[in-house]
């Protein structure tokens, strides 16, 4: 999961992404309202942190781009400014859920992990595909009933293909996916075929093949057996 946190107290943020790289999110950091609105027109998240008071400029303008251009992307809102009609007009422009500072991480990350289950897996912590079962909780994937031992990469590769198996994923949003911003600094998605190659050689190993369709000049489809 790619999130992005906006919050411009630097060592909450850093504290925030420190936390959430244990629990294997991948983090972006905006510190300030325009680079804030720079990323969110940029790149694509699964779920955005998101404080309302920034320097520079309105959070809620922020959260009002986002829902706009990126409707699919889950908003957390986490400020310290709690009052009731912030949080009504967070609620009524989009956002998917309000923290109130100060908060405990943990309730942070289950609330991501709500998010996340309740907007792309409906509302379940298992997923079921063809001869594939994933555990969300657990970050555990099983075929035929075996655990597969996949990498942190590799998991999220899977994670994301599954999550995406109606359309083909370009190579581009794979990269993004799995190293965020700095995918803009590669000059190839070499990394994006290895662990394809090494996912695929996993599945198959365990009798799972051909569940990773190459669609060439295009990308990548999960295909559901």
């Amino acid at each position: 999961m790619k999130l992005l946190v906006i919050e411009d107290e630097q060592a909450l943020s850093q504290s925030i992404v420190r936390f959430l790289n244990e629990e294997e999110y991948l983090c972006e950091q905006a510190f300030t309202y325009h680079d804030a609105m720079m990323k969110v027109k940029l790149y694509d998240y699964d779920c955005i942190l998101l404080d309302i008071m920034l320097p520079e400029g309105d959070g809620l303008d922020v959260l009002t781009v986002i829902k706009k251009e990126k409707p699919e992307t889950g908003v957390i809102i986490i400020s310290a400014k709690n009052s009731l009609e912030s949080k009504i007009e967070g609620l009524k422009i989009g956002a998917d859920d309000y923290l109130a500072k100060p908060f405990h991480l943990p309730e942070l990350s289950i609330r991501i992990y709500a998010l996340m289950r309740r907007r792309n897996f409906s509302n379940n912590n298992f997923i079921e595909s063809g001869d594939i079962s994933i555990d969300l909780l657990a970050k555990e994937v099983k075929a035929h009933g075996d655990v597969l031992d996949l990498t942190r990469t590799e998991f999220q590769l899977l994670l994301f293909l599954v999550e995406n198996h109606k359309k083909v994923v370009s190579k581009s949003a794979l990269a993004e996916h799995l190293s965020g911003d700095m995918a803009d600094m590669m000059d190839d998605y070499s990394f994006v075929y290895t662990h394809i190659k090494n996912l695929k050689a996993k599945l198959s190993a365990a009798g799972c093949n051909d569940c990773i369709k190459t669609i060439y000049g295009m990308g990548y489809k999960w295909i559901e057996k």
